[in-house]
């Protein structure tokens, strides 16, 4: 590891080897050569004088690559992708004319950006699917167990921890659509030309139309896609870049909500994030447990969710048929979106897999704030024992405004139901009032609602990608 320069932290602590070799210049030029391979096969499969002993020589090099040749090249001529035909046909000498035979350079940039990103679409949807496996058996463990639930983080009508959890899942579910919805979109540019007319192949095949639109075809399929883009101009849309990295942006925007409720919970003391024997917490406070992975997830999620400004500036600026001030925003902008978003879901998936949940701690906060939500019940008894449904109102008010005082002026304890057993108005005892205390009483379908989301729209998912099942996190800091 070099010290003397500047590291991303994304390379270095937060994103997997896999994800990181996707974007890895090895990963690029190979596919360059699988490009330039496809393009010489097809044009011989259309009737161009190109010889199969050219077309095998390229494939004898197709990952042989003489990178130390391309880059004292590139010196000379300051051009990338002309550097590494020359380097290619270096190894090459018979095929060495027929290299990149009527392409531009975005035949191979682009193409290579599509397949880089498809790549690594898929790559995330095995971990995103991984995460909503994960968060289904914590919502299946737990979905009985009542817990407070809170509207404007005040006290609310309780729920159960696994209903919760199925709120972060049904956002998962809903990147998982459109995730799924980009990747079955995403097509190659093809081989258009300088300015996406196709003069070149025109040229080339002396102006036979009809073999002409066999091109883009043949080589999208060899490359593993079903088409190609039916026009550009030297490049593919931009736009492409800007719904890619949407779908990350708001697989982040999830992510992150669900890592803000934990590190609340955190707080409340009712359910953790894994906390490791000898992880240290505060470099001052020896005692502290913080939810730092939950913070880390926070963190690059809001990178990425502004990192998605990016692609939508570039396509919005492209001029006509091309310009070039796309390219080092795109050589930024969006390896790292995925950098991000993979270590993002790593974290995701190493805190759902050791969440842990305190049931007395859960117990004890719904219990302190359950004779508050249980007051329509006890006045219905109350009006059951012969008393007056609107006087009963108006006394539950005013104890309830007592017993809130109580607990927050005095330091006490929520005293509601001693308070309504000592009123003559209720006709109710203590032991009969603390009968009505059964959280389970008040958290509605809570419980049958995770039960058929599992059913109905997680297990169809986990059944579906049962083959991408299994991935484990392994988180560096």
């Amino acid at each position: 590891m070099s010290t003397d320069r500047y590291q991303s932290p994304l390379s270095e602590r937060y994103a997997s080897k896999e994800m990181q070799y996707i974007f890895s210049p090895d990963k690029k030029f190979r596919t360059w050569r699988r490009l330039w391979i496809a393009l010489a096969e097809t044009e011989k499969e259309l009737g161009l004088n190109i010889t199969q002993e050219q077309i095998e020589e390229l494939k004898a090099y197709q990952d042989d690559i003489n990178y130390d040749v391309a880059k004292a090249r590139e010196k000379e001529v300051r051009h990338d992708v002309m550097s590494h035909v020359y380097a290619y046909g270096q190894q090459c000498p018979k095929a060495k004319g027929i290299i990149h035979l009527g392409a531009t350079s975005c035949y191979v940039g682009d193409n290579t950006d599509i397949i880089v990103m498809t790549e690594a679409l898929k790559l995330v949807r095995r971990k995103l699917v991984n995460v909503i496996s994960e968060l289904s058996g914590f919502a299946e463990n737990y979905k009985g167990l009542p817990t407070l639930a809170f509207t404007h983080f005040q006290p609310a009508q309780p729920t159960t921890v696994g209903k919760r959890a199925t709120l972060w899942m049904q956002e998962f579910c809903l990147d998982l659509e459109d995730l799924n919805h980009v990747i079955s979109t995403m097509k190659l540019l093809g081989s258009k030309g300088t300015t996406g007319t196709q003069a070149s192949f025109l040229e080339l095949f002396d102006g036979d139309q009809e073999t002409i639109d066999k091109i883009d075809p043949m080589i999208a399929k060899k490359m593993g896609f079903e088409q190609c883009y039916p026009v550009s101009g030297q490049t593919y849309s931009r736009k492409v870049d800007t719904r890619v990295l949407n779908v990350l942006a708001g697989i982040a925007a999830s992510a992150h909500k669900m890592s803000n409720d934990i590190r609340l919970l955190q707080h409340l003391k009712e359910v953790e994030e894994p906390f490791e024997k000898s992880q240290i917490g505060s470099s001052a406070m020896a005692y502290k447990r913080n939810p730092m992975r939950s913070e880390r997830i926070a963190s690059l999620s809001r990178y990425v969710m502004v990192d998605a400004l990016n692609p939508a500036i570039t396509s919005a600026t492209q001029w006509f048929e091309r310009t070039l001030d796309d390219s080092a925003n795109k050589r930024l902008s969006i390896p790292e979106g995925f950098l991000a978003i993979d270590g993002i879901l790593d974290l995701c998936l190493n805190v759902v897999d050791g969440l842990v949940v305190y049931p007395k701690v859960i117990e004890k906060r719904l219990m302190s704030e359950l004779p508050f939500m249980a007051t329509e019940n006890i006045m219905m008894d109350a009006v059951k024992a012969g008393g007056d449904r609107q006087e009963l109102h108006e006394r539950i008010r005013e104890l309830s405004m007592e017993a809130g005082k109580n607990v927050k002026v005095n330091g006490g304890d929520n005293n509601l139901l001693e308070l309504i057993a000592a009123d003559p108005a209720f006709n109710l005892s203590l032991e009969d009032l603390k009968k009505t205390m059964d959280p389970s009483r008040y958290v509605g379908r809570a419980k049958e609602q995770v039960e058929l989301f599992l059913s109905q729209v997680v297990a169809p998912i986990v059944e579906e990608y049962r083959d991408l099942l299994g991935v484990k996190a392994e988180i560096n800091v």
